[in-house]
């Protein structure tokens, strides 16, 4: 690690010894990772990484942390942020836009409607970044990554600079290529289609009132908490079992929508593991069905 900060230093990359992981995830649970670097560019990242496996050295990349659940005890790695410093998007041309893995999907959304785009009405008001909605293809009402994606930057596992089609990343829900490639996310293009302004923000306006109105928004999560099983919706079925509000420490099953785990104050990721757990073993014991976490649980 201190060989990583005395390279950081000299290639100009910003970075945070022992940052509190709390402050990077939606969840705002998290211990400290040892590390954190801030890179600006591409070649930033591709210089970290391939620091990171000379020196052998972990490492992970995060973007806004909304789909994240980090251990108490923290991260014994250098986690690459790719925030608000590789968050540009830009029109390439015609109907195709590209944005950096950093920037918020709801700055995407706005973008697109800013240019009469339609396609990614569905993700308005998904807390996450272009990298992490790429990286577990999202989707809400209808809609996914996927449906719009046209093709992936990254740099490998040896900190080279590349790019694949969307057709190549093994999209599937809640899944793609990069859940087990290791590579980091640097940006993604995205294939829309033109129509009226007017229609698009209706339609962004009408789903962002449905996610304030059924999902508990005012509370600290990571979004849905389980994955949707064949046949089955995760939230009928745990509201079915009558676990809504159940609670260990300060995690808790929302009483707004059971699909969701929350912190409702001072949860810790312990509290968040046991209590998925619980609810986990109590639908299978009543309905048969095996839930498993859509969170991804870091260490």
């Amino acid at each position: 690690m201190e060989r990583l900060i005395e390279f950081a230093q000299k290639q100009g990359i910003k970075y945070l010894e022992n940052e509190i992981m709390k402050n990077h995830t939606t969840f705002k649970i998290g211990g400290a990772a040892k590390l954190m670097l801030f890179p600006k560019n591409e070649a930033q990242v591709a210089a970290a990484v391939k620091f990171c496996r000379s020196a052998g050295v972990r490492y992970m990349a995060i973007g806004n942390g909304s789909n994240l659940l980090v251990s108490d005890s923290g991260i014994d790695a250098a986690v690459i942020a790719l925030g608000s410093d590789f968050s540009k998007i830009c029109l390439e041309s015609g109907c195709v836009v590209f944005a950096e893995s950093g920037a918020p999907l709801s700055k995407l959304c706005r973008f697109a409607l800013e240019n009469s785009l339609s396609g990614l009405e569905f993700a308005y008001g998904i807390p996450g970044s272009v990298g992490g909605a790429v990286y577990m293809n999202a989707g809400a009402y209808g809609g996914e990554i996927k449906d719009v994606l046209l093709k992936i930057n990254h740099v490998d596992c040896t900190g080279v600079c590349g790019s694949i089609s969307a057709s190549d990343a093994a999209l599937s829900y809640r899944h793609s290529v990069y859940a087990e490639n290791g590579f980091v996310i640097t940006g993604a293009y995205f294939k829309l289609q033109k129509a009226e302004k007017a229609e698009i923000e209706t339609k962004m306006k009408d789903l962002l009132s449905r996610r304030r109105e059924k999902q508990p928004l005012e509370y600290p999560s990571a979004g849905s908490t389980f994955k949707r099983p064949a046949g089955h919706y995760a939230a009928r079925l745990i509201e079915e079992c009558n676990l809504k509000g159940m609670s260990v420490g300060g995690a808790a099953v929302s009483e707004k929508h059971a699909g969701f785990v929350i912190n409702k104050g001072n949860a810790t990721a312990a509290d968040v593991l046991a209590l998925c757990r619980s609810v986990s073993d109590t639908v299978f014991k009543e309905k048969g069905v095996k839930l498993e976490m859509e969170v991804r649980v870091v260490e």
